[in-house]
């Protein structure tokens, strides 16, 4: 199949080359090994899980903490997601790939499928940030509509009145729907880019979405006495947390009106250079501070995630700086917005998108 060429221009090449350059000099001047902090995190985070797991489970005959604990499983998904799995994916966290392997294996115990996210996440998301039908990360849905250039259908049409009643979903989606649509479905983007998945890994997805469903709510009815409403309830309240927590760190950094969402010409050229590209579609957050740096992994750093994906977020401080540095040199599109303002926008396109198509149709006439 056909994949999406990115323009070759020379002048943007040898600009990416001197960036590279300066980014592994300052990376180098730092003494200190920063990702020896992302490793003790991945003992300690999946310890912490299941340590809340069997901590409900001993307080079955309190429903509400039993509750809270599940609550803040899944809080403590969405932070093992953004500081280890997603590090793991890059193979930012050990040398070792086989180590890092075993890390991102944790996805799989928590009711997603680490097989296909990282396709998804490597070859779609990375690939063609941005781009419909090629980044999977940013999927267009029949109820809500991203890419601006698709005429509004249906529920879209009011999607700024009702994305707080969809949002909460994200993740059964995930779970229940993406994982074997990308698994089972020959139109997917997917199976079209890396060919038919191999049968053991069929088998694996199964197995694991088996044994999540049986430790997390049939463990506690059949061992330990929990009613199944309280084993449901828990489990589904754990779910709507750690999509609405995933989202509002998510979704402030590439769907938003600031951002271009990138259309193929009819021999799927893509009007930018893959630097361009990068800087067009991406933003970061201003936020920075302790808690943004070592608890939720440096999200607010994107431009630098997606410029340089082989390095890992202890580093994305100084990327950044040589990052914003060389966008001011070079006239380059980079762009920061508060958290708030980025929901604030996001919500915006939301609106836009339902209501018309005729100004976005103008800016890329």
């Amino acid at each position: 199949m056909d994949k999406p060429i990115y323009q070759k221009i020379t002048e943007e090449t040898s600009l990416f080359n001197d960036l590279r350059n300066r980014v592994k000099n300052r990376v180098a001047s730092i003494s200190e090994d920063r990702d020896v902090s992302i490793r003790w995190k991945a003992v300690i985070m999946p310890l912490f899980y299941i340590g809340l797991y069997f901590g409900a489970l001993l307080s079955v005959q309190n429903p509400l903490w039993y509750i809270m604990l599940f609550a803040l499983m899944g809080i403590l998904l969405v932070l093992i997601y953004l500081n280890l799995i997603h590090e793991a994916a890059h193979n930012n966290i050990f040398k070792n790939k086989r180590l890092n392997a075993v890390v991102l294996r944790f996805f799989d115990f928590v009711g997603a499928n680490s097989y296909i996210w990282k396709k998804r996440h490597i070859v779609s998301h990375h690939a063609y940030p941005n781009v419909d039908g090629w980044d999977t990360d940013i999927e267009q849905s029949g109820l809500l509509k991203i890419y601006p250039h698709i005429p509004p259908r249906g529920i879209q049409k009011i999607q700024h009145r009702i994305f707080f009643l969809i949002y909460p979903f994200y993740l059964f989606n995930w779970m229940f729907i993406r994982d074997f649509r990308d698994f089972f479905d020959k139109n997917r983007i997917i199976l079209k880019t890396q060919g038919a998945i191999p049968l053991n890994e069929k088998i694996k997805m199964i197995i694991f979405k088996l044994f999540y469903f049986f430790y997390q709510i049939a463990v506690p009815v059949l061992f330990f006495e929990a009613s199944l409403r309280l084993a449901l309830g828990a489990w589904f309240i754990q779910i709507i947390v750690a999509s609405i927590f995933a989202l509002f760190v998510l979704l402030p950094l590439h769907p938003l009106p600031d951002n271009e969402f990138p259309q193929l010409d009819e021999d799927k050229n893509l009007p930018y250079s893959w630097m361009r590209h990068q800087f067009e579609v991406t933003n970061d957050l201003k936020e920075n501070n302790w808690f943004v740096r070592h608890v939720l992994g440096n999200f607010n750093y994107h431009v630098a995630h997606h410029l340089f994906p082989n390095y890992s977020y202890a580093y994305y401080d100084e990327i950044t700086e040589e990052i914003k540095e060389f966008a001011q040199e070079n006239n380059l599109n980079y762009k920061r917005f508060s958290m708030f303002t980025a929901l604030g926008k996001h919500y915006q396109l939301l609106k836009s998108n339902a209501t018309s198509i005729s100004e976005v149709m103008e800016e890329t006439m």
